[in-house]
């Protein structure tokens, strides 16, 4: 048998840098940690008005093969004419996860002689499907409108297409990108506008549509992406375009040409799902008043600026994360740290995500332990000071 030693030693450095991930069970804690922003993903709602969509459906477990084979059926192109609808868009094509559908588009449009222009935190799924391409990357400092403007300025002196790739909130950090500013430089200097809106379907603008048509920017975005496993409450995604780059997609998309079609179960709860989460204003409006709490109760010195359900408390250090997360989990809370390296070494944090489901009192626990904790670490930090003057 072939040694792994140099899986091993791999694994044993992430060990001893105290960045090792390892997989564990939902405990029985208060959610405070998965991107169920609404509760759909848990709804009974939800599972009914699926099986309702089903019973118009012939019974099938699996879609049987890919989409160009023998796993296309009326179910899944009436999804996807009915989301594309919803979300003012000419044209939308259904992908398995949202990984799937960066991957397929970012490693199919960007050709050789192309530039593709990204925020820095960018997702992980859109540098990937870059890297796939034959584009030249350039990355701008994150939300900074003068740095991706010299970026765009660079690019189409040098290349051919321009795409720029936002994200309309950012999963790590929680803040929204200046779309309207970003738009009106992409049509300014004849740039493709891409926007994920992964973090925002469901639960941000009129009827949690994204922020892309809260600004009114349809027609200036190239493409849209929006995912199905956040608030939507299921799993999926769909690339919004016109037709003309859903067929391209169809014909040169890796990811959706090589892949077994979701099964109509899947398609169901998706439809299901945009037939609840544009009438939950009652959750939207809660979710807010907790998002107003929370930053209310701890210093602004410590948080990241968000007004989206997406919390960051500053814990710089692995280890520092770690206990407080841990603290946090022994009263009762589902809050996980995020740790190097999947943000930049000092950049560790607490990711709070706040729900519809969550209620005041649970939130006032949280922000009281992390109040608590601060302040004992400050205390010891001034001992620790005192202590190094008076040597």
């Amino acid at each position: 048998m072939l040694q792994e030693d140099f899986l091993s030693q791999a694994l044993s450095r992430r060990l001893a840098d105290e960045s090792l991930r390892r997989l564990q069970l939902p405990p029985a804690r208060v959610d405070f940690c998965s991107n169920d922003y609404l509760g759909l993903a848990r709804s009974e709602a939800l599972g009914d008005a699926a099986q309702a969509i089903l019973t118009h459906v012939p019974p099938l477990h699996g879609s049987g093969g890919s989409r160009l084979l023998a796993g296309n059926y009326p179910l899944i192109e009436e999804a996807e004419q009915r989301i594309a609808a919803l979300h003012d868009a000419g044209a939308g094509l259904l992908f398995n996860s949202g990984y799937d559908a960066n991957v397929g588009l970012f490693a199919s449009v960007p050709q050789k002689g192309d530039f593709v222009i990204h925020d820095q935190l960018i997702h992980a799924s859109i540098l990937d499907g870059i890297r796939l391409s034959d584009a030249q990357r350039l990355s701008f400092r994150h939300n900074d409108l003068a740095h991706l403007e010299q970026k765009l300025f660079f690019a189409k002196e040098k290349g051919r297409n321009v795409f720029v790739a936002v994200e309309s909130v950012y999963s790590m950090d929680g803040d929204a990108a200046p779309l309207t500013q970003i738009a009106a430089l992409c049509a300014r200097e004849g740039a493709y506008l891409i926007v994920d809106e992964a973090h925002a379907t469901g639960v941000c603008g009129p009827r949690g549509m994204g922020l892309v048509q809260a600004y009114g920017l349809e027609q200036q975005c190239f493409a849209r992406v929006h995912t199905f496993g956040k608030a939507v409450g299921c799993n999926g995604a769909i690339v919004l375009g016109s037709p003309v780059l859903k067929e391209y997609l169809v014909n040169f998309a890796r990811s959706f040409i090589y892949t077994t079609a979701l099964p109509p179960m899947a398609i169901a709860t998706i439809l299901a799902s945009y037939l609840l989460f544009p009438g939950m204003d009652g959750q939207r409006a809660h979710l807010q008043l907790l998002i107003h709490r929370f930053r209310e109760a701890l210093p602004v010195r410590l948080l990241l600026a968000s007004d989206t359900a997406i919390q960051i408390v500053k814990t710089p250090g692995n280890q520092r994360a770690r206990a407080l997360a841990h603290r946090l989990q022994q009263a009762g809370l589902d809050v996980r740290a995020i740790l190097h390296p999947t943000v930049a070494r000092g950049a560790e944090r607490l990711r709070v995500v706040l729900h519809a489901f969550n209620t005041v009192e649970e939130v006032d626990l949280l922000t009281s332990i992390v109040a608590d904790e601060v302040s004992d670490t400050t205390a010891a930090e001034e001992r620790a000071d005192a202590g190094s003057i008076n040597d």
